[in-house]
């Protein structure tokens, strides 16, 4: 297993959501065309965990976003730079809403 988030797409809308755990954990939201709106993490501050993070990216993103993968884990700050890091090095960008965090975050060169 790589460090990419390669697991299956899902239907992100309010039934998955609901189906999902409390945990915290990393995730990528695409739009039908598997184009990534946005990459972020599910954390402490979240009282439901993914599920509370996930229902923030519907807000924002409105239909646009229909699918997401994921991964629970507790490191997700450095879990969550690291798909960042990989998003830059794939696009050459962050998410239009995320390229703030380019100024923190270090490069990588998976390949």
């Amino acid at each position: 297993m790589g460090i990419r988030l390669e697991k299956a797409w899902t239907d992100l809308n309010a039934e998955t959501i609901a189906s999902l755990p409390a945990q915290l954990g990393v995730y990528q939201v695409a739009d039908s065309q598997g184009t990534v709106l946005s990459v972020g993490f599910a954390g402490a501050k979240h009282l439901f965990g993914m599920r509370s993070a996930l229902q923030e990216e519907l807000n924002l993103h409105g239909d646009q976003a229909t699918k997401f993968r994921f991964e629970f884990t507790s490191n997700y700050r450095s879990r969550w730079d690291e798909l960042l890091m990989l998003h830059l090095y794939d696009h050459g960008q962050l998410p239009s809403h995320q390229q703030a965090e380019e100024s923190r975050i270090g490069r990588l060169s998976p390949n």
